[in-house]
């Protein structure tokens, strides 16, 4: 058994999120850690939401409200729309905690303490008509390396390199056009040229990454700049040093308190759990003499904060950079094991914008339709290793052609000719299993083992590709043997094993099928008169602050429960009754009607 950390980017609450956020952090992630936990592993899934910095001031200052107004608002949004979509969180919290700002200053404190963090005289961004600071994300200009007109001030998209936002051509604010002032102000740096050769050993030993994230990685270390970790802000985590913590002008940028989400999230599930100390198992090499693995989901704009600036805090609180240093009070914490990014989703080919109507959001998707039919897009045809087009036709047809005419039409004629003819689960003719029953059980059971290790290497749609090959091998089997044929007496026993077998199958594949559609999983389990659950859900709890701080909701879960990683055979002579359908069958005028709202 490994200790599994499932650490799933952090959603930015300045709005509600749509489908293209949850296909590349969430519904990958929640895959994952699923399947681990049915394999026996003890899984630690964390995130939250990303609730500081300037985009949130200025949205909360256009609409009259106070930053954490705002904040409270589309937290709760977010919460209620990952729980509708069943996404397994042990711990989905938000930035804004009193627990979180004591991680995030100890770790400053520490890294301050062992040289990476230092101050300098540096030129920032202000905006003439507000006199306000200007993210770094919201200044847009063409980047002074490739030429690319719309890099931004933290990092130009085209040719990933990190930039500053002086250093851009032609600078303007995303907000309103201006041209920003640049004036002289004191912050923090953290001085990531000292983590470079550090960061080359570890990249060179990370076996399995995805391509694009490991050449994309190693292309960064050759031009690291120190990175500004402070802003003129009002609204974000205060400087834990003398002469800074009092004052209401500056604050830690969002960027450097938001990656430490992970640990203060992890910190926050123990500290919950009633086990203060149970966070270190997922975060300290050899706790306990187990595996500890850390697995990071995000989109691939997020690269370079969870495999270069990430690790450096990490490498930095250690003492393993240039500098040296002694590790913090938390202990020598574990790097990453993998970055697992995804590529983008767009959507009736175009960008999602939602200032051009170019979006659905999840709340709005799961009005209409079923969590799984999204969860079954995005495992088959989601962003996972090239960008991915979402059309309407396109999901219309996974759904009609595969959810209910392929696995929903399985399940549907298996079941019901089992309940009409026996009432119950067959047994299997004294007389043995033919060549064809026993093809389709070992080809059942072996792809435990595929999809499972395909789910392990994060190659879903591979491994939901496998899995649905079962559904069309036991279709295959179900018409060949035509079980309806045998109506006689003596045919009983032989109808009864063809059914008994599909049952298994359906059994095996439903189980296959869990980490991608645990709410029809759960359904299909009932079906095949199994009781208490089997794809546990995550529920909503309102909780107060465990340290200074109004109450919030979270996500949360209790998942030792559920299905087992393994065929489980079926039981003989349990009841079974006639089926409703598990999966609903889209009309082709929702089509047009979902293209209408985009058109406005």
């Amino acid at each position: 058994m490994s200790h599994v950390l499932a650490a799933v980017a952090w959603p930015y609450a300045n709005g509600p999120r749509h489908i293209g956020h949850v296909s590349g952090f969430g519904v990958p992630s929640d895959v994952f850690s699923r399947y681990m936990r049915m394999a026996g592993h003890d899984v630690l899934m964390i995130s939250g939401t990303d609730e500081h910095g300037t985009p949130i001031q200025v949205q909360a200052d256009s609409e009259g409200l106070k930053p954490r107004e705002l904040a409270d608002r589309y937290n709760r949004v977010i919460v209620e729309d990952l729980h509708g979509l069943g996404l397994s969180y042990d711990l989905f919290t938000r930035t804004t905690t009193g627990n979180h700002y004591r991680v995030v200053q100890e770790l400053f404190e520490t890294l301050h303490r062992n040289g990476y963090i230092v101050a300098e005289t540096t030129l920032g961004a202000i905006s003439p008509s507000t006199g306000r600071t200007l993210p770094d994300r919201y200044i847009e200009g063409t980047c002074p390396i490739c030429g690319y007109d719309a890099a931004r001030g933290d990092q130009c998209d085209n040719c990933g390199n990190q930039l500053d936002p002086v250093q851009l051509i032609e600078p303007r604010s995303k907000i309103d056009g201006e041209t920003p002032n640049f004036v002289e102000t004191e912050h923090f740096f953290l001085d990531l040229p000292a983590f470079a050769q550090a960061l080359g050993k570890w990249l060179d030993t990370r076996d399995g990454w995805r391509p694009n994230v490991l050449r994309f990685s190693r292309n960064l270390l050759d031009d690291l700049q120190p990175r500004a970790i402070t802003r003129d802000l009002e609204w974000g985590v205060p400087i834990p040093l003398d002469g800074w913590r009092e004052r209401g002008d500056k604050r830690i940028y969002v960027w450097f308190d938001a990656v430490i989400g992970y640990l203060s999230a992890s910190i926050e599930w123990a500290r919950r759990s009633g086990d203060p100390d149970a966070w270190r198992r997922w975060w300290i090499a050899d706790t306990d003499g187990e595996d500890a693995r850390g697995y990071y989901f995000m989109g691939k704009d997020n690269i370079v904060f969870h495999s270069v600036i990430w690790p450096s805090l990490l490498l930095g609180y250690s003492g393993e950079g240039d500098h040296g240093g002694e590790p913090g009070r938390l202990g020598r914490l574990n790097l990453p094991t993998e970055v697992v990014s995804s590529e983008f989703l767009t959507m009736e080919g175009r960008k999602f914008s939602s200032s051009r109507q170019v979006v659905i959001y999840v709340r709005d998707f799961l009005a209409r339709y079923d969590a799984d039919a999204l969860r079954y897009f995005i495992a088959v045809a989601g962003p996972e290793s090239q960008d991915t087009d979402f059309t309407w036709a396109e999901f219309r047809r996974r759904n009609n052609d595969e959810l209910v005419n392929d696995w929903g039409n399985l399940v549907n004629r298996s079941i019901s000719m089992a309940a009409k003819n026996f009432g119950a689960i067959p047994p299997i003719d004294p007389a043995g299993l033919t060549a064809a029953d026993e093809a389709l059980l070992a080809t059942s059971r072996a792809a435990f083992g595929t999809v499972g290790a395909l789910i392990e290497r994060h190659r879903q749609k591979q491994a939901i590709g496998a899995a649905m090959r079962v559904v069309a091998e036991a279709n295959r089997y179900l018409s060949d043997q035509a079980p309806w044929k045998l109506k006689g007496e003596a045919d009983k026993p032989r109808m009864g094993t063809v059914l008994h077998v599909a049952l298994q199958v359906v059994a095996d594949a439903n189980t296959l099928l869990t980490p991608f559609l645990p709410h029809s999983a759960q359904k299909i389990h009932e079906l095949l008169g199994g009781t208490g659950v089997h794809a546990p859900m995550p529920r909503i709890v309102e909780v107060d602050d465990l340290d200074v701080g109004p109450a919030y909701p979270i996500l949360t879960g209790d998942y030792r429960d559920g299905a087992r990683w393994e065929s489980t055979p079926v039981e003989v002579g349990r009841p079974l009754a006639a089926p409703k359908p598990v999966f609903r069958k889209l009309d082709e005028s929702i089509v047009d009607e979902e293209l209408a709202r985009l058109t406005g």
